[in-house]
């Protein structure tokens, strides 16, 4: 067969559906890539385990969110076809085959790493290890911290079932009275409270799972009675909240639902595999699962507890500690960090750059006499929050402070709960955004009184205003005083507050509005470029790619000879290298030390990337459905020509240069590993050991006229 011929052969129609790759699949495949950290041997012991805890911690979310979803659509009859032609019971068949094979390479994974934990003087021991004398230790230290927390709970008429909640864990039990042997079965449930492992004493480190220590003293628990099958197990429940439109209180409404998602459905029961058969039946009978919900695992249950074994004493088996830099632009004015502003605009690259900055651009804004409001977004931030605390040191002092905070945050709705409260005693202006959409923009907003006048700047960035996970998600921060820019800004406060739909807006986008009508103008752009004989380039990295007409459009830019480069941290339902489809798209996705979060977009413009005419933008925006049609998003272009090339040159190249921790996304949806030597590019190396052109203020020494990069490829 010719190499054309094979070429027709594997093509697909651009109105076909194969064209896309299922969504809960591809995130299946980025956990998978997860996963395989935690056997990359170039990683410290520890942060394998991390790597391994992270991708079960993952699987459990994917479970109590997508598989919920997917169940519920299941049981309410919906037949309707996914984009890529799937109905959700054939999505939910081929997730949960793909999941059992991800569930046992986890456990593989994790008796690989257990063996090397010993080879490292950690041992996590079975109850047949422990020692005579441990076993004292042990029985003294169960009595004292453990049984007071414990309640035996048998299973009769008079007894009925328990009440599992969500991550509930615990055993399973067969037992015989010794009186009359007489069989019963019972629950005993282990309180997260506890802790997964016990330590033992002596200067070894040997770690014993808490559901075997509870299991060597189950006489202490039901006296007189024999245990002649026992297992543990762990449910999951739908834990996805739904929204009433016309709900009048969103608070109290959220109040009500975080109670409710204790109560959701089962969606998944993990059991020992050493647990009987019968009393296998007995459990998902009556926690009312479905049998293709229950997992035997032969393992530990709950891998994302794990992390529990990271002990500080020792710290050779962790990543070396990494200090982020503070912008050096900041500091040649003294910390003022409007003097910094006014001069120029600057970029902040975290986690290499400390997320510090944005704290102190708040901090200041509150203790600033001529600063007279403050407005922003919290989407999700820390406990004990600097961020909230300067807004209420704000509103303390008689600030008009603003905080619009999204109770819409998943798993953090509890503690935006909280915040909003704070904030409100405080005298802080809260509110919650749209009941039917998510407030997921990251602005600041300061007006400030100068001259007689009033100046704003404005913070945009890619991340979330939290400072603890700031230290591991590589995000950008943007600070301008652009009156445009913070123009825009205050309509965006305006349309979530008010529901004031901007007239127009002079610089970004946002969603719902026009962020997706925007990002098509821009690829119809290059289509352009490519069409009259110009080069005609994308250059983006994002978290998710799913959006079907986002998709489409760049399969027509490629088949116009767009040359279109993706970095996607995690799901992509785009095929790339197909023939007379994607020949000229590129996915790849970065999985490291740090988690993959900022998104940046750069368009050609006519010339290629990277090039100083290149239209940049960065953005809190993936490309997805939800993003674009049920989320406040902003995107907001980079036009100061340093910050351009911090981000352009800098950042976006780097990361396609990256070849030590890349993976490339092959037409048949499968990622491959990018070859790679001793000496291969890492780009998070690079940003750790190269400060920023954006932040290095007097210490910038390079020349202006420095040349650019240019793409082998275009």
């Amino acid at each position: 067969m010719t190499r054309s011929a094979a070429a027709r052969k594997h093509a697909i129609e651009a109105s076909s559906e194969k064209r896309f790759i299922n969504r809960e699949l591809s995130w299946l495949a980025f956990n998978e890539r997860v996963l395989e950290e935690a056997d990359n041997t170039r990683h410290p012991l520890f942060e394998r385990l991390r790597f391994l805890s992270i991708s079960a911690n993952n699987l459990d979310e994917f479970y109590m969110v997508r598989v919920a979803g997917l169940r519920g659509q299941v049981s309410a009859g919906i037949e309707t076809p996914s984009e890529d032609g799937l109905s959700p019971a054939q999505q939910l068949a081929a997730v949960h085959k793909k999941v059992n094979s991800v569930m046992q390479a986890q456990q593989q994974c994790y008796r690989r790493l257990r063996d090397e934990l010993r080879n490292a003087n950690i041992a996590v021991i079975n109850a047949d290890e422990v020692t005579e004398s441990e076993r004292v230790w042990l029985h003294d230290r169960f009595m004292a911290d453990v049984f007071p927390l414990l309640t035996p709970l048998a299973i009769d008429p008079a007894h009925p079932f328990p009440f599992i909640p969500n991550l509930g864990f615990g055993l399973a039990l067969h037992l015989t009275r010794l009186a009359d042997d007489k069989r019963m079965q019972a629950i005993l449930l282990i309180p997260p409270s506890v802790g997964r492992f016990i330590r033992l004493p002596g200067t070894a480190i040997r770690m014993v799972p808490m559901e075997q220590a509870v299991g060597m003293f189950l006489g202490r628990l039901f006296p007189g009675f024999s245990v002649v099958g026992q297992g543990a197990f762990r449910v999951l429940r739908d834990s996805d909240i739904e929204v009433e439109e016309e709900a009048e209180d969103l608070v109290l409404l959220f109040e009500t639902a975080l109670k409710r998602r204790r109560r959701g459905h089962v969606i998944h029961l993990g059991v020992e595999a050493r647990m009987p058969v019968d009393l296998c039946l007995f459990l998902t009978e009556r926690i009312d699962a479905a049998p293709d919900d229950a997992f035997q695992l032969d393992g530990l249950l709950g891998l994302a507890n794990l992390s529990q074994l990271i002990i500080d004493e020792r710290p050779d088996l962790k990543f070396v500690p990494y200090n982020a830099r503070f912008p050096e632009r900041i500091r040649d004015f003294g910390g003022d960090c409007f003097a910094a502003i006014r001069q120029k605009d600057i970029v902040v690259h975290h986690p290499y750059e400390s997320f510090d900055v944005v704290v102190q651009f708040l901090r200041q804004a509150a203790r600033d006499p001529d600063v007279v409001a403050i407005k922003q977004t919290l989407y999700r931030t820390s406990n004990d929050s600097p961020i909230v605390r300067a807004l209420i040191e704000a509103a303390e002092v008689g600030k008009s402070v603003t905080a619009l905070v999204e109770l819409k945050a998943r798993f953090d709705e509890e503690a935006n709960i909280r915040w909003a409260r704070d904030l409100e005693r405080a005298g802080v202006q809260v509110v919650y955004g749209f009941v039917e959409m998510k407030t997921h923009a990251k602005v600041s907003l300061v007006v400030r009184r100068e001259a007689g006048s009033l100046r704003s700047y404005v913070h945009f960035g890619t991340g979330n205003y939290h400072p603890i996970t700031a230290k591991i998600y590589t995000d950008l921060s943007f600070f301008t005083s652009d009156p445009a820019l913070c123009r825009d800004a205050g309509r965006v406060f305006n349309y979530i507050t008010g529901y004031a739909t901007p007239e127009r807006l002079e610089k970004i986008a946002i969603a719902p509005i026009n962020l997706r009508q925007r990002i098509i103008e821009l690829i119809e752009g290059e289509i352009a470029h490519a069409r009259a004989g110009r080069p005609a380039a994308i250059l983006a990295k994002m978290n998710q790619l799913v959006d079907p007409t986002v998709i489409d459009a760049l399969y027509r830019a490629s088949g116009e000879g767009v040359q279109i480069d993706l970095i996607v941290r995690g799901i992509s339902c785009l095929r790339p290298g197909l023939p007379g489809l994607s020949e000229n798209i590129r996915v790849r996705s970065i999985v490291g030390r740090f988690l993959e979060h900022s998104r940046i977009y750069a368009f050609g413009n006519g010339t290629a990337l990277p090039s100083r005419d290149a239209l940049l933008y960065i953005s809190s925006a993936d490309w997805m459905p939800r993003n674009f049609d049920r989320r406040v998003e902003t995107l907001v272009p980079i036009e100061n020509p340093t910050v351009h090339q911090q981000v352009l040159d800098e950042i976006l190249i780097e990361n396609l240069k990256d070849e030590a921790q890349s993976w490339t996304l092959g037409s048949d949806g499968v990622y491959t590993r990018v070859p790679h030597g001793a000496e291969a590019v890492n780009a998070q190396n690079y940003f750790m050991t190269n400060p920023s052109l954006s932040g290095r203020g007097s210490a910038l020494h390079k020349p202006q006229g420095a040349p650019r990069l240019v793409l082998d490829n275009q």
